[in-house]
């Protein structure tokens, strides 16, 4: 495995599109489809703005991400923070059937994001919440 790109940054959202162009020229830089790059934008957008929102309760904190490639040129994507620790691969799957009225509010955002990317898996080690990714370049269909 190869680092092809890692940023750190505040995690405020003043900083949003430069976390989301380093994401999409880590997939840019393997070759992935314009498709799979918007795909991963969305998936970094809704990652970076929920630490944002969240994860430090109004006091300062950063958002380390840490791109790797194999030599397939499939993505390996580690997001590192140092918030409240949440384990967002543990949110129910939302409640598609209902009328909208009569939904919870949120969920919608990790439940996108668990069909976008191929794999998720989320520790907490150290006082640091570790969210990982999995994009494939080829998905199968």
């Amino acid at each position: 495995m190869v680092v092809v790109a890692e940023i750190k940054l505040p995690a405020a959202l003043g900083h949003l599109r430069e976390f989301v162009e380093v994401a999409a020229s880590g997939a840019t830089s393997q070759g992935f489809s314009a498709d799979r790059v918007g795909e991963i934008e969305l998936t970094m957008e809704e990652v970076f703005v929920n630490i944002a929102r969240y994860a430090y309760g109004g006091r300062p904190g950063a958002v380390e991400m840490v791109i790797e490639a194999d030599e397939a040129g499939n993505l390996y994507i580690e997001l590192i923070d140092e918030g409240v620790p949440f384990d967002s691969t543990a949110v129910p799957e939302p409640d598609l059937e209902s009328g909208i009225d009569d939904r919870d509010v949120g969920g919608l955002g990790i439940f996108f994001i668990k069909q976008l990317m191929d794999e998720i898996s989320y520790i907490q080690q150290d006082g640091k919440n570790i969210l990982k990714f999995t994009a494939l370049k080829n998905r199968p269909a």
